[in-house]
Protein backbone atom coordinates (compact mmCIF):
# COMPACT_ATOMS: atom_id res chain seq x y z
CA UNK A 1 0.00 0.00 0.00
CA UNK A 2 1.65 3.14 -1.14
CA UNK A 3 2.52 5.68 1.78
CA UNK A 4 -0.51 7.55 3.24
CA UNK A 5 -3.02 4.75 3.40
CA UNK A 6 -4.26 5.42 -0.21
CA UNK A 7 -4.42 2.59 -2.62
CA UNK A 8 -5.92 1.74 -6.66
CA UNK A 9 -8.93 -0.05 -7.26
CA UNK A 10 -8.56 -1.66 -10.88
CA UNK A 11 -11.58 -1.07 -13.24
CA UNK A 12 -13.57 -4.20 -12.68
CA UNK A 13 -16.14 -4.52 -16.07
CA UNK A 14 -18.11 -1.67 -16.44
CA UNK A 15 -17.48 -0.04 -12.69
CA UNK A 16 -15.38 2.98 -12.67
CA UNK A 17 -11.42 3.21 -11.06
CA UNK A 18 -11.41 4.30 -7.49
CA UNK A 19 -8.70 5.45 -5.60
CA UNK A 20 -9.55 4.81 -1.64
CA UNK A 21 -7.49 7.02 0.90
CA UNK A 22 -8.57 6.84 4.41
CA UNK A 23 -8.20 11.34 5.13
CA UNK A 24 -12.21 11.94 4.45
CA UNK A 25 -13.42 14.38 6.40
CA UNK A 26 -17.13 15.40 7.98
CA UNK A 27 -18.24 12.09 6.52
CA UNK A 28 -20.37 10.13 8.52
CA UNK A 29 -22.79 6.72 8.11
CA UNK A 30 -26.15 5.90 9.07
CA UNK A 31 -26.56 10.03 9.60
CA UNK A 32 -30.15 9.94 9.16
CA UNK A 33 -30.81 7.81 11.99
CA UNK A 34 -30.32 11.04 14.07
CA UNK A 35 -34.29 11.29 12.56
CA UNK A 36 -35.23 7.77 15.45
CA UNK A 37 -33.23 9.68 18.11
CA UNK A 38 -34.72 13.14 18.07
CA UNK A 39 -38.44 11.29 17.63
CA UNK A 40 -37.17 9.66 20.91
CA UNK A 41 -37.15 13.05 22.31
CA UNK A 42 -39.83 14.61 20.71
CA UNK A 43 -41.76 12.17 21.80
CA UNK A 44 -41.06 12.17 25.20
CA UNK A 45 -39.73 8.67 24.96
CA UNK A 46 -35.93 9.77 26.17
CA UNK A 47 -37.23 11.82 29.16
CA UNK A 48 -39.33 8.46 30.09
CA UNK A 49 -36.60 6.11 30.20
CA UNK A 50 -34.78 9.05 31.75
CA UNK A 51 -37.27 9.00 34.93
CA UNK A 52 -37.93 5.18 34.65
CA UNK A 53 -34.22 4.31 35.18
CA UNK A 54 -33.12 7.99 37.15
CA UNK A 55 -32.17 5.17 39.96
CA UNK A 56 -29.69 3.46 38.75
CA UNK A 57 -27.78 6.16 37.93
CA UNK A 58 -24.94 6.31 40.99
CA UNK A 59 -25.06 9.74 42.15
CA UNK A 60 -25.87 11.49 39.14
CA UNK A 61 -22.37 10.68 37.56
CA UNK A 62 -21.73 8.94 33.84
CA UNK A 63 -24.26 8.72 31.16
CA UNK A 64 -27.94 9.05 32.21
CA UNK A 65 -29.83 5.24 32.25
CA UNK A 66 -32.56 6.94 30.53
CA UNK A 67 -30.51 8.23 27.12
CA UNK A 68 -28.85 5.01 27.01
CA UNK A 69 -31.91 2.80 26.72
CA UNK A 70 -32.90 5.34 24.40
CA UNK A 71 -29.74 4.81 22.17
CA UNK A 72 -30.42 1.51 22.29
CA UNK A 73 -33.56 1.46 20.89
CA UNK A 74 -32.15 3.95 17.95
CA UNK A 75 -29.78 1.30 16.99
CA UNK A 76 -31.78 -1.71 16.98
CA UNK A 77 -34.63 0.46 14.76
CA UNK A 78 -31.46 1.13 13.14
CA UNK A 79 -30.97 -2.38 12.34
CA UNK A 80 -28.52 -3.43 15.25
CA UNK A 81 -28.39 -6.97 16.35
CA UNK A 82 -25.66 -6.77 19.70
CA UNK A 83 -24.95 -4.15 21.92
CA UNK A 84 -21.61 -3.60 20.75
CA UNK A 85 -23.28 -1.73 17.81
CA UNK A 86 -23.19 1.18 20.03
CA UNK A 87 -20.30 2.11 18.39
CA UNK A 88 -22.17 3.25 15.29
CA UNK A 89 -23.54 5.90 17.38
CA UNK A 90 -20.91 6.31 19.51
CA UNK A 91 -18.09 6.78 17.11
CA UNK A 92 -20.15 9.73 15.00
CA UNK A 93 -20.42 12.73 18.56
CA UNK A 94 -20.70 15.28 16.05
CA UNK A 95 -24.32 14.06 15.48
CA UNK A 96 -25.43 11.78 18.45
CA UNK A 97 -23.34 13.68 20.92
CA UNK A 98 -22.31 11.29 23.53
CA UNK A 99 -23.01 7.85 23.64
CA UNK A 100 -22.30 4.70 26.34
CA UNK A 101 -19.45 2.30 25.55
CA UNK A 102 -20.79 -0.98 25.40
CA UNK A 103 -20.03 -2.01 28.47
CA UNK A 104 -21.54 0.58 30.17
CA UNK A 105 -24.86 -0.53 28.37
CA UNK A 106 -24.26 -3.98 29.41
CA UNK A 107 -24.21 -2.87 32.98
CA UNK A 108 -27.22 -0.62 32.60
CA UNK A 109 -29.38 -4.08 31.49
CA UNK A 110 -27.93 -6.14 34.13
CA UNK A 111 -29.15 -3.77 36.61
CA UNK A 112 -32.74 -3.24 35.16
CA UNK A 113 -34.72 -5.78 37.34
CA UNK A 114 -38.50 -6.96 37.71
CA UNK A 115 -39.47 -3.66 39.24
CA UNK A 116 -37.33 -1.08 36.71
CA UNK A 117 -39.21 -3.42 33.98
CA UNK A 118 -42.34 -2.38 35.05
CA UNK A 119 -40.83 1.15 34.91
CA UNK A 120 -39.79 0.32 31.38
CA UNK A 121 -43.46 -0.50 30.16
CA UNK A 122 -44.78 2.68 31.84
CA UNK A 123 -42.30 5.16 30.09
CA UNK A 124 -42.96 3.60 26.79
CA UNK A 125 -46.83 3.81 27.34
CA UNK A 126 -46.61 7.67 28.41
CA UNK A 127 -44.69 8.58 25.26
CA UNK A 128 -47.42 6.00 23.26
CA UNK A 129 -49.90 8.77 24.44
CA UNK A 130 -47.56 11.85 23.48
CA UNK A 131 -46.99 10.31 20.11
CA UNK A 132 -50.82 9.61 19.97
CA UNK A 133 -51.45 12.87 20.35
CA UNK A 134 -48.85 14.27 17.89
CA UNK A 135 -50.82 12.16 14.83
CA UNK A 136 -54.37 13.55 15.97
CA UNK A 137 -52.34 16.93 15.28
CA UNK A 138 -50.92 16.26 12.18
CA UNK A 139 -53.08 13.40 10.54
CA UNK A 140 -56.42 13.81 9.79
CA UNK A 141 -57.42 10.32 11.44
CA UNK A 142 -56.00 7.66 13.36
CA UNK A 143 -55.02 5.07 11.53
CA UNK A 144 -57.24 1.94 10.38
CA UNK A 145 -56.91 -1.93 9.59
CA UNK A 146 -58.86 -2.78 6.59
CA UNK A 147 -60.00 -6.11 5.57
CA UNK A 148 -62.42 -7.15 2.82
CA UNK A 149 -62.41 -4.29 1.40
CA UNK A 150 -63.80 -2.45 4.49
CA UNK A 151 -62.08 -0.10 7.40
CA UNK A 152 -61.87 -2.40 10.76
CA UNK A 153 -63.81 -0.19 13.40
CA UNK A 154 -61.59 0.36 16.43
CA UNK A 155 -58.30 -1.29 17.47
CA UNK A 156 -57.21 -4.58 16.59
CA UNK A 157 -54.93 -6.39 18.78
CA UNK A 158 -53.19 -9.39 17.48
CA UNK A 159 -51.27 -11.86 19.71
CA UNK A 160 -48.99 -14.60 18.44
CA UNK A 161 -45.73 -16.45 19.69
CA UNK A 162 -42.79 -17.04 17.51
CA UNK A 163 -39.54 -18.88 18.32
CA UNK A 164 -36.30 -17.34 18.91
CA UNK A 165 -32.93 -19.75 18.05
CA UNK A 166 -30.04 -19.60 20.51
CA UNK A 167 -27.25 -20.86 19.33
CA UNK A 168 -25.59 -21.30 23.21
CA UNK A 169 -26.81 -22.07 26.85
CA UNK A 170 -28.85 -19.31 27.77
CA UNK A 171 -30.98 -19.18 31.33
CA UNK A 172 -34.35 -20.87 30.65
CA UNK A 173 -33.66 -21.47 26.81
CA UNK A 174 -34.90 -24.73 26.54
CA UNK A 175 -35.63 -27.16 23.36
CA UNK A 176 -38.56 -26.38 21.37
CA UNK A 177 -41.83 -27.85 19.70
CA UNK A 178 -39.48 -28.01 16.57
CA UNK A 179 -36.33 -29.75 17.50
CA UNK A 180 -35.09 -26.74 17.96
CA UNK A 181 -33.35 -24.70 21.01
CA UNK A 182 -34.20 -20.92 22.40
CA UNK A 183 -36.92 -18.73 23.78
CA UNK A 184 -40.41 -19.17 22.51
CA UNK A 185 -41.91 -15.30 23.35
CA UNK A 186 -45.33 -14.23 22.82
CA UNK A 187 -46.01 -11.28 21.16
CA UNK A 188 -48.57 -8.23 20.89
CA UNK A 189 -48.63 -6.04 18.39
CA UNK A 190 -51.28 -3.21 16.74
CA UNK A 191 -52.36 -3.85 13.69
CA UNK A 192 -53.64 -0.32 12.85
CA UNK A 193 -49.93 0.92 13.44
CA UNK A 194 -47.66 -1.78 13.51
CA UNK A 195 -47.03 -0.90 17.26
CA UNK A 196 -45.05 -3.53 19.44
CA UNK A 197 -47.92 -3.41 22.82
CA UNK A 198 -46.16 -5.93 24.87
CA UNK A 199 -44.01 -8.70 24.78
CA UNK A 200 -43.50 -12.09 27.34
CA UNK A 201 -40.43 -13.69 27.20
CA UNK A 202 -40.58 -17.37 27.84
CA UNK A 203 -38.74 -20.60 27.56
CA UNK A 204 -38.30 -22.67 24.20
CA UNK A 205 -40.66 -25.40 25.48
CA UNK A 206 -43.53 -22.44 27.12
CA UNK A 207 -46.80 -23.97 25.60
CA UNK A 208 -47.98 -22.13 22.62
CA UNK A 209 -52.20 -22.32 24.47
CA UNK A 210 -51.28 -21.45 28.12
CA UNK A 211 -54.18 -19.52 29.07
CA UNK A 212 -51.99 -17.39 31.84
CA UNK A 213 -49.09 -16.07 29.47
CA UNK A 214 -52.21 -15.26 27.03
CA UNK A 215 -53.80 -12.66 29.77
CA UNK A 216 -50.81 -11.64 31.10
CA UNK A 217 -49.67 -10.42 27.36
CA UNK A 218 -53.49 -9.04 26.99
CA UNK A 219 -53.40 -6.94 29.88
CA UNK A 220 -50.02 -5.54 29.83
CA UNK A 221 -50.74 -4.67 25.79
CA UNK A 222 -54.06 -2.69 26.81
CA UNK A 223 -52.04 -0.91 29.61
CA UNK A 224 -49.97 0.63 26.35
CA UNK A 225 -52.93 2.21 24.91
CA UNK A 226 -54.10 5.96 26.16
CA UNK A 227 -56.53 5.91 28.78
CA UNK A 228 -58.96 7.79 26.03
CA UNK A 229 -58.83 4.82 23.30
CA UNK A 230 -58.63 2.34 25.88
CA UNK A 231 -61.67 3.08 27.44
CA UNK A 232 -63.83 4.81 24.41
CA UNK A 233 -62.90 2.62 21.36
CA UNK A 234 -63.68 -0.96 20.09
CA UNK A 235 -61.07 -3.13 20.90
CA UNK A 236 -60.55 -6.59 18.51
CA UNK A 237 -58.23 -9.30 20.10
CA UNK A 238 -57.24 -11.21 17.70
CA UNK A 239 -55.47 -14.54 18.09
CA UNK A 240 -55.00 -18.31 16.16
CA UNK A 241 -55.73 -21.72 17.41
CA UNK A 242 -53.27 -21.00 20.85
CA UNK A 243 -55.80 -18.03 21.74
CA UNK A 244 -59.41 -20.21 22.23
CA UNK A 245 -58.59 -21.50 25.62
CA UNK A 246 -61.89 -20.78 27.37
CA UNK A 247 -60.05 -18.98 30.10
CA UNK A 248 -58.46 -16.05 27.89
CA UNK A 249 -61.82 -15.61 26.06
CA UNK A 250 -64.14 -15.39 29.05
CA UNK A 251 -61.13 -13.06 30.63
CA UNK A 252 -61.60 -10.90 27.27
CA UNK A 253 -65.16 -11.00 27.90
CA UNK A 254 -65.01 -9.59 31.55
CA UNK A 255 -62.73 -6.99 30.44
CA UNK A 256 -66.21 -5.49 29.49
CA UNK A 257 -67.23 -5.09 33.25
CA UNK A 258 -63.98 -2.14 33.63
CA UNK A 259 -65.24 -0.22 30.85
CA UNK A 260 -63.16 -1.93 27.95
CA UNK A 261 -65.36 -2.65 25.15
CA UNK A 262 -63.21 -5.71 24.00
CA UNK A 263 -63.95 -8.44 21.82
CA UNK A 264 -62.45 -11.40 20.33
CA UNK A 265 -61.43 -13.45 16.71
CA UNK A 266 -59.43 -16.71 17.68
CA UNK A 267 -58.70 -19.48 15.60
CA UNK A 268 -60.68 -23.11 17.24
CA UNK A 269 -59.38 -26.69 16.66
CA UNK A 270 -61.41 -28.80 14.95
CA UNK A 271 -62.87 -31.40 16.73
CA UNK A 272 -65.01 -34.13 16.47
CA UNK A 273 -68.31 -32.06 17.30
CA UNK A 274 -67.42 -29.55 14.99
CA UNK A 275 -66.64 -32.36 11.95
CA UNK A 276 -69.86 -33.89 13.12
CA UNK A 277 -71.72 -30.12 12.74
CA UNK A 278 -69.43 -29.07 8.94
CA UNK A 279 -70.43 -33.45 7.58
CA UNK A 280 -74.66 -31.76 8.29
CA UNK A 281 -73.89 -28.67 6.46
CA UNK A 282 -76.26 -28.53 3.59
CA UNK A 283 -74.53 -27.04 0.02
CA UNK A 284 -76.76 -24.28 0.23
CA UNK A 285 -75.55 -22.73 3.50
CA UNK A 286 -72.16 -21.78 2.22
CA UNK A 287 -71.03 -18.91 0.66
CA UNK A 288 -68.07 -17.41 -1.32
CA UNK A 289 -65.19 -16.05 0.91
CA UNK A 290 -63.52 -13.01 0.08
CA UNK A 291 -60.26 -11.71 -0.66
CA UNK A 292 -58.80 -8.73 1.49
CA UNK A 293 -59.29 -6.32 -0.91
CA UNK A 294 -63.36 -7.55 -1.16
CA UNK A 295 -63.58 -9.28 -3.97
CA UNK A 296 -64.50 -12.78 -4.12
CA UNK A 297 -62.05 -15.81 -3.12
CA UNK A 298 -61.49 -18.37 -6.04
CA UNK A 299 -62.34 -21.72 -4.65
CA UNK A 300 -62.81 -20.64 -1.10
CA UNK A 301 -66.26 -20.46 0.96
CA UNK A 302 -67.71 -20.21 4.36
CA UNK A 303 -70.56 -21.22 6.76
CA UNK A 304 -71.58 -20.39 9.89
CA UNK A 305 -71.55 -23.25 12.73
CA UNK A 306 -73.60 -21.59 15.72
CA UNK A 307 -75.82 -23.75 17.40
CA UNK A 308 -74.53 -26.60 15.27
CA UNK A 309 -71.99 -27.87 17.46
CA UNK A 310 -71.52 -28.50 21.40
CA UNK A 311 -68.84 -26.46 22.78
CA UNK A 312 -69.56 -25.59 26.85
CA UNK A 313 -67.82 -22.97 28.67
CA UNK A 314 -67.53 -20.39 25.66
CA UNK A 315 -68.73 -16.87 26.59
CA UNK A 316 -72.40 -16.39 25.71
CA UNK A 317 -73.49 -15.09 22.45
CA UNK A 318 -69.84 -16.58 20.51
CA UNK A 319 -70.36 -17.43 16.73
CA UNK A 320 -68.31 -20.57 15.17
CA UNK A 321 -67.64 -20.16 11.85
CA UNK A 322 -65.94 -22.30 9.31
CA UNK A 323 -63.93 -21.95 6.34
CA UNK A 324 -63.66 -24.35 3.32
CA UNK A 325 -60.75 -24.06 0.61
CA UNK A 326 -59.19 -26.74 -2.17
CA UNK A 327 -55.71 -26.93 -0.60
CA UNK A 328 -52.59 -25.63 -2.22
CA UNK A 329 -49.92 -27.44 -3.24
CA UNK A 330 -48.04 -28.60 -0.10
CA UNK A 331 -50.61 -27.65 2.43
CA UNK A 332 -50.89 -30.20 5.49
CA UNK A 333 -54.54 -31.28 5.62
CA UNK A 334 -56.22 -33.31 8.74
CA UNK A 335 -57.25 -36.83 8.13
CA UNK A 336 -60.77 -35.02 7.97
CA UNK A 337 -59.62 -32.65 5.32
CA UNK A 338 -58.49 -35.44 2.97
CA UNK A 339 -61.99 -37.24 3.46
CA UNK A 340 -63.75 -34.13 2.57
CA UNK A 341 -61.31 -33.15 -0.14
CA UNK A 342 -61.33 -29.30 1.25
CA UNK A 343 -58.78 -27.90 3.82
CA UNK A 344 -61.11 -26.29 6.91
CA UNK A 345 -60.53 -23.86 9.49
CA UNK A 346 -62.54 -22.79 12.23
CA UNK A 347 -62.51 -19.59 14.23
CA UNK A 348 -64.87 -17.82 17.03
CA UNK A 349 -65.63 -15.14 17.49
CA UNK A 350 -68.34 -12.91 19.61
CA UNK A 351 -69.29 -10.00 17.10
CA UNK A 352 -72.80 -9.89 16.44
CA UNK A 353 -74.97 -10.13 13.13
CA UNK A 354 -76.06 -6.66 13.76
CA UNK A 355 -73.46 -4.23 12.17
CA UNK A 356 -72.36 -6.12 9.10
CA UNK A 357 -71.28 -8.78 11.23
CA UNK A 358 -71.86 -11.16 8.22
CA UNK A 359 -69.98 -14.44 8.23
CA UNK A 360 -67.92 -13.83 5.07
CA UNK A 361 -66.71 -10.61 6.28
CA UNK A 362 -65.92 -11.87 9.86
CA UNK A 363 -63.80 -14.52 8.22
CA UNK A 364 -61.91 -12.42 5.95
CA UNK A 365 -61.35 -10.09 8.88
CA UNK A 366 -60.24 -12.98 10.87
CA UNK A 367 -57.57 -13.71 8.33
CA UNK A 368 -56.29 -10.56 8.23
CA UNK A 369 -53.96 -12.01 11.66
CA UNK A 370 -51.88 -13.18 8.93
CA UNK A 371 -50.36 -9.44 9.43
CA UNK A 372 -48.67 -10.46 12.68
CA UNK A 373 -46.29 -12.94 11.02
CA UNK A 374 -44.57 -10.37 8.71
CA UNK A 375 -44.75 -7.89 12.43
CA UNK A 376 -42.91 -10.97 13.92
CA UNK A 377 -40.50 -10.94 10.83
CA UNK A 378 -39.71 -7.71 10.65
CA UNK A 379 -39.09 -7.48 14.74
CA UNK A 380 -36.82 -9.89 14.30
CA UNK A 381 -34.63 -7.35 12.42
CA UNK A 382 -35.24 -4.85 15.20
CA UNK A 383 -34.05 -6.72 18.18
CA UNK A 384 -35.41 -9.61 19.29
CA UNK A 385 -34.04 -12.32 16.82
CA UNK A 386 -31.46 -12.40 18.88
CA UNK A 387 -30.50 -11.69 22.85
CA UNK A 388 -27.35 -10.95 24.07
CA UNK A 389 -26.82 -12.57 27.37
CA UNK A 390 -26.83 -15.79 29.19
CA UNK A 391 -28.87 -14.29 32.06
CA UNK A 392 -32.69 -14.17 31.28
CA UNK A 393 -33.53 -10.95 33.05
CA UNK A 394 -30.78 -8.73 30.90
CA UNK A 395 -32.65 -10.60 27.39
CA UNK A 396 -36.27 -9.32 29.58
CA UNK A 397 -34.75 -6.06 29.21
CA UNK A 398 -33.29 -6.85 25.53
CA UNK A 399 -37.07 -7.32 24.53
CA UNK A 400 -38.32 -4.25 25.98
CA UNK A 401 -36.12 -2.38 24.10
CA UNK A 402 -36.91 -3.81 20.75
CA UNK A 403 -40.33 -3.21 21.28
CA UNK A 404 -39.79 0.63 21.89
CA UNK A 405 -37.44 0.19 18.55
CA UNK A 406 -40.58 -1.18 16.72
CA UNK A 407 -42.60 1.64 18.32
CA UNK A 408 -40.02 4.23 16.70
CA UNK A 409 -40.28 2.93 13.06
CA UNK A 410 -43.79 2.78 13.16
CA UNK A 411 -44.27 6.45 14.80
CA UNK A 412 -41.88 7.72 12.15
CA UNK A 413 -43.84 6.24 9.21
CA UNK A 414 -47.59 7.77 11.24
CA UNK A 415 -45.78 11.24 11.96
CA UNK A 416 -43.05 12.19 9.54
CA UNK A 417 -43.30 9.94 6.00
CA UNK A 418 -46.12 9.69 3.78
CA UNK A 419 -47.03 7.73 0.26
CA UNK A 420 -44.89 4.68 0.12
CA UNK A 421 -42.66 4.84 2.48
CA UNK A 422 -45.35 5.55 4.86
CA UNK A 423 -46.25 1.68 5.05
CA UNK A 424 -42.73 0.15 4.14
CA UNK A 425 -40.63 -2.65 5.89
CA UNK A 426 -38.01 -1.93 8.52
CA UNK A 427 -35.39 -2.95 5.64
CA UNK A 428 -37.01 -0.49 2.94
CA UNK A 429 -36.67 2.31 5.71
CA UNK A 430 -33.01 1.32 6.36
CA UNK A 431 -31.60 1.29 3.19
CA UNK A 432 -33.93 4.17 1.99
CA UNK A 433 -33.16 6.85 4.36
CA UNK A 434 -31.61 5.55 7.71
CA UNK A 435 -28.21 3.90 6.33
CA UNK A 436 -26.93 6.41 3.45
CA UNK A 437 -24.25 8.71 4.29
CA UNK A 438 -24.27 12.27 4.65
CA UNK A 439 -21.61 15.29 5.29
CA UNK A 440 -21.55 17.04 8.38
CA UNK A 441 -20.37 21.16 7.85
CA UNK A 442 -20.43 23.75 10.35
CA UNK A 443 -21.22 27.68 9.24
CA UNK A 444 -22.97 30.63 11.10
CA UNK A 445 -22.87 29.02 14.51
CA UNK A 446 -24.91 26.11 12.88
CA UNK A 447 -24.16 22.20 12.07
CA UNK A 448 -25.59 21.18 8.52
CA UNK A 449 -26.17 18.20 7.34
CA UNK A 450 -25.08 17.68 3.66
CA UNK A 451 -27.60 14.94 1.86
CA UNK A 452 -26.59 14.24 -1.99
CA UNK A 453 -27.82 16.02 -4.07
CA UNK A 454 -28.57 12.88 -6.50
CA UNK A 455 -29.62 10.69 -3.67
CA UNK A 456 -33.32 9.58 -4.78
CA UNK A 457 -35.15 9.78 -1.25
CA UNK A 458 -33.98 13.44 -0.32
CA UNK A 459 -37.13 15.13 -0.24
CA UNK A 460 -38.95 12.33 1.30
CA UNK A 461 -35.77 12.68 4.23
CA UNK A 462 -35.94 16.45 4.42
CA UNK A 463 -40.03 16.64 4.56
CA UNK A 464 -38.94 14.49 7.62
CA UNK A 465 -36.71 16.44 9.58
CA UNK A 466 -39.12 19.61 8.64
CA UNK A 467 -42.38 17.79 9.91
CA UNK A 468 -40.46 16.90 13.14
CA UNK A 469 -39.45 20.15 13.71
CA UNK A 470 -42.77 21.27 13.71
CA UNK A 471 -44.51 18.33 15.76
CA UNK A 472 -45.85 20.14 19.11
CA UNK A 473 -43.33 18.80 22.24
CA UNK A 474 -44.62 17.05 25.48
CA UNK A 475 -44.48 19.34 28.32
CA UNK A 476 -41.65 19.41 30.87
Amino acid sequence: MPAGGTFCVHTTVSRPRLVVSTDGRGVVSHARSRLLADLAEVTGLTSAFSDALRRLRPRGTGHAPGRIAADLSVILADGGEVIADLALLRNQPEVFGPVASAPTAWRLLADIGTAALGDLRAARATAREIAWAQAGETRESFPVSHAGGQELPGLVLDIDATLVTCHSEKEHAAPTYKRGFGYHPLLCFLDNTGEALAGLLRPGNAAANTAADHITVLDTALAQIPDAHRHGTDILIRTDSAGSAKTFLNHIRALRSRGIRTGFSVGWSITEPVRRAIRHLPEHVWHPALEQDGTLRTGAQVAELTGLADLPGLPKDTRIIVRRERPHPGAQLSLFDCEEGMRHQVFLTDTPHTGGGSAQYLEVRHRAHARVEDRIRCGKTTGFGRFPSRHFALNQAWLELSLAAIDLLAWTKALLLDGELATAEPKKLRHRLLHAAARITRGGRRLYLRIAATWPWRHELTSAFTRLATLPRPAT
